[in-house]
């Protein structure tokens, strides 16, 4: 068994911030009006994932917090799907795009 001494060394925060990167680089693309909605909302969500994780390793002597905040980066990820499937829709990311991003929640969410 492999143990760590810090949540940056979670394969999980490490996709986790790997997707707040390359989000924050494709939103950068979006129209200046979504910049307090849309691009905010996306950019929120996504970097929330590890905020969520790292907080949860805080916590991880008790085990009902440590699960609640893991939850809450599930959820985060779940809404950073939402956002990325609107700025698809929208055509500001192209559906390829989106859908790799898409792939990386979808692998934070099974981890």
């Amino acid at each position: 068994m492999i143990y760590v001494n810090s949540f940056k060394e979670l394969d999980v925060y490490k996709l986790s911030r790997q997707l707040a990167q390359e989000v924050f680089e494709v939103s950068k693309t979006f129209p200046k009006s979504e910049t307090y909605s849309l691009t905010d909302q996306l950019r929120r969500s996504s970097r929330s994932i590890g905020a969520q994780i790292a907080e949860a390793w805080g916590k991880r002597k008790y085990e009902k917090h440590f699960l609640s905040k893991l939850t809450d980066a599930d959820a985060e990820q779940l809404e950073t799907q939402h956002w990325l499937n609107v700025a698809a829709d929208c055509i500001y990311c192209s559906s390829e795009r989106a859908a790799e991003l898409l792939a990386y929640c979808t692998s934070i969410g099974r981890m």
